[in-house]
């Protein structure tokens, strides 16, 4: 993988980390919460992007929509998901099986399916990836494990399915990564908002009283996170970006011992030190 790739993921993974930290702790109605975030969001980034696209004199195709449709569908299955599993276990259990298993299915479809083949000591990298995140996850009693393992789970399929869709639309349907992911939000807002009609919701003043903060930490991180790793993969095989990502698994476990006082620090810091190795042979396969 460049340097240049490499260092796009890196940055990418602290954002998307702090993040994830800044959710943790919301308890309010979450399909509010999410539409609230997606809103911020579309707010802060449309200007960007019609800026971006006038300073690059892009022209708006067709297969921006096409692309943009289908990951806004992706994207709102994975957020559901994930604010579920959050709701059911420690941040230290399910952040890791999602993140873990994501680039696992994905690399395995992107070397069976898209015929991608790394080098051996890549290959090894992607392992001792998935190996750390697996020694952070491993259960140690705590209460809920099985039903964290199993939205962590459910949380990583969702990720391979966007991850495996966004590396088509940016690399063949040649959408830029900044048009793309911000017209892919905002066409997350009608299903977002057909499910809020949907059901009963806490009053949305109240949520966002009660969650602006960590609305608008998201709103601003998330896109530009992901913005940078959709550049990343087009400068390098998503069988590599995919598990580079997860260096974020480093810091949350940092954040969950250090901030939020999650229990067994040693086992998973020694998890952590494993993915950071495996990132570094990613780096140099």
């Amino acid at each position: 993988m460049s340097g240049t790739a490499l260092a796009l993921v890196l940055v990418a993974a602290v954002l998307h980390a702090t993040w994830n930290l800044a959710i943790k702790g919301v308890t309010e109605d979450r399909v509010t919460f999410i539409w609230l975030y997606i809103v911020t969001t579309v707010v802060f980034w449309v200007p960007v992007a019609v800026v971006w696209v006038v300073a690059t004199g892009e022209h708006p195709q067709w297969e921006w929509l096409l692309g943009a449709a289908v990951t806004g569908i992706l994207h709102v299955g994975y957020q559901l998901v994930l604010q579920r599993g959050y709701a059911e276990g420690d941040l230290n259990l399910v952040y890791p099986v999602a993140r873990g298993s994501g680039p696992l299915l994905t690399f395995v479809v992107a070397v069976v399916v898209l015929g991608q083949h790394p080098g051996t000591v890549a290959a090894v990298g992607v392992l001792a990836v998935v190996a750390g995140v697996l020694l952070i996850a491993l259960p140690g009693g705590q209460h809920g494990v099985r039903t964290g393992v199993l939205w962590g789970l459910l949380t990583g399929a969702t990720i391979a399915s966007y991850t495996l869709w966004d590396t088509y639309s940016v690399n063949h349907l040649d959408v830029p990564p900044v048009p793309y992911f911000v017209l892919g939000t905002v066409l997350q807002l009608p299903w977002l908002t057909g499910l809020m009609a949907a059901r009963r919701q806490t009053p949305i003043r109240e949520v966002w009283r009660a969650t602006r903060g960590p609305a608008i930490v998201v709103g601003l991180l998330s896109p530009l996170a992901y913005i940078l790793v959709l550049r990343a993969l087009q400068l390098a095989p998503v069988s590599l970006v995919a598990p580079a990502r997860e260096t974020s698994i480093v810091i949350g476990a940092l954040f969950g011992w250090l901030v939020l006082k999650e229990p067994r620090p040693a086992r998973r810091l020694v998890g952590a030190v494993v993915v950071l190795v495996g990132i570094g042979l990613i780096a140099v396969g």
